[in-house]
């Protein structure tokens, strides 16, 4: 669902994600990690679409994001990292408005729109203008908004940023269920994330890939090398531990 090949961005001089490639297909969910400044956001951006690549393609259930970018977005759903939003909106006119985008009216939209406000645990927010909200739930409006087309590809960075225990469970729980009908892919950080949703694990740094492959041999090299990310991001790219 999700092709990528040799992609790679530079910014002047630097080259930022140096040949990229990936394939993640529907029922995967990928872990996208590496270290601050490794190439994760910038790889995300290329791959949804909101940014060029300097070489290399994407395609999206089979379409060249390039050549048809209005028809592969159509099948993306992307929660960016500091995703905008109308802070003085309500949470249900904001997501009518984004569903309004995605040519969605009248009692569809509705279902829509009260469908992806109970799966993202919106309802006691529902009628609170977005600048109101706390920034957990802030962060979950901008998921919902991600969803709320039944998108065939999910593209989260820090999906649970911002969220309590609680609140990261559910989204995590919510992420389980898409997957049957999704290829994921998660920008994350956190490890114990990596462990309760993903099913593969890519891991960048200095925009060069350095490891792709399933959680349980991903499970397996940390542990032999320790549980400690910045440790485990040293260990397997040959860098020096924070």
């Amino acid at each position: 669902m999700i092709d990528v090949e040799h992609l790679s961005k530079r910014y002047g001089t630097r080259l930022v994600v140096d040949d990229l490639s990936l394939r993640v297909d529907v029922g995967d969910v990928l872990g996208f990690i590496g270290p601050n400044g490794a190439g994760k956001t910038t790889a995300m951006k290329m791959i949804s679409g909101v940014m060029p690549p300097y070489a290399g393609k994407v395609r999206i259930g089979g379409i060249d994001i390039a050549a048809e970018p209005r028809r592969a977005k159509s099948l993306i759903g992307f929660l960016p990292e500091n995703a905008p939003l109308h802070m003085t909106m309500t949470v249900r006119a904001f997501l009518t408005y984004t569903g309004r985008l995605h040519g969605f009216y009248g009692s569809e939209l509705r279902r829509r729109v009260d469908r992806t406000i109970e799966r993202c645990a919106l309802g006691e927010a529902a009628g609170q203008e977005i600048e109101a909200l706390s920034k957990g739930y802030k962060r979950r409006v901008c998921l919902a908004q991600s969803i709320l087309h039944d998108p065939a590809v999910l593209i989260m960075d820090e999906p649970t940023d911002g969220l309590d225990p609680n609140q990261k469970r559910q989204i995590r729980d919510l992420i389980l269920e898409l997957r049957a009908g999704t290829a994921v892919i998660i920008s994350t950080h956190i490890l114990e994330e990596v462990q309760a949703v993903c099913s593969r694990v890519f891991l960048l740094c200095r925009g060069k890939t350095m490891f792709d492959g399933t959680k349980d041999e991903f499970r397996a090299k940390a542990d032999a090398l320790g549980t400690d990310l910045a440790g485990l991001f040293a260990d397997m790219t040959g860098g020096e531990r924070s």
